[in-house]
Formats: structure tokens, sequence, C-alpha cells
């Protein structure tokens, strides 16, 4: 069975930065692709950034291009998603996503993409 278990939120002041982590067990090989998604409240589930094809191509929701970073650590089996200059908007529930199963473009940064998704941290901007 797979877990996601996420790590790395917290409260910080507009302008700072966080590492989330998340870790994957249970995997019996290599996912084909991560995402980390969000959730404030009172809005649906959105994809912030994911990776295909085992870390050949990145894609990124508009509203976090440049500041966002996911990447993968194989040895440790690790999904990262370092996140800088963080703005309030960017507020709310981060969950980590894997999926053994192909898909086209930026089609990972749907919920309906992703099969197993962890429980959760909570990320909180303030001024």
């Amino acid at each position: 069975q797979i877990q996601l278990v996420e790590s790395g939120g917290g409260e910080v002041h507009t302008g700072g930065s966080l590492r989330l982590s998340c870790a994957t067990i249970g995997a019996t090989r290599d996912y084909y692709k991560v995402a980390w998604f969000r959730q404030a409240p009172g809005k649906e589930r959105e994809g912030v950034a994911c990776m295909t094809d085992v870390g050949e191509t990145t894609y990124y929701a508009d509203s976090v291009k440049e500041r966002f970073t996911i990447s993968i650590d194989k040895v440790q089996r690790r999904v990262i998603l370092e996140m800088n200059d963080l703005k309030a908007e960017d507020t709310g529930v981060y969950y980590c996503a894997t999926d053994y199963g192909t898909s086209d473009g930026d089609s990972c940064l749907t919920t309906a993409s992703m099969l197993s998704w962890g429980q959760g941290t909570q990320v909180t901007v303030s001024s």
C-alpha cells in the first residue's frame, strides 16, 4: 500500500520561503508523474506544480511560475516543493500526489490525473 506523508508546512511572512517534502512509502517502482496541489478555504483543490516522465518535464500553475520549484530525491524517494517569495494567496493546505499512469502535457496539474494522495500540510502566509 502506497502512503504519502507531507511535511514542512508552517507560517511565514510575505516574501518568505518554505520547503515542503513528501515521503513516498511503499512504492515498488518509480512513479510516472508526481505533483503538488493546494486548497485554500472555500476553494477547489488546484494543481501547483507537477513533474512527468520521472523528472523529465515540469509544469507549473501560472500563479507560482518562477517562485516554486518541484523536484525529486530519488535516493530518499521524496518529492520536494521549494517555495520562494510567498504571497498571502499561497495560503492553503498543500497535498502531494503521485500516479503511475502517463499523461499529456500539463494534465498532471489536474486532480483527476492522480491516484495516490497525502493528508496535506498547512501553509499560512501572513503580511
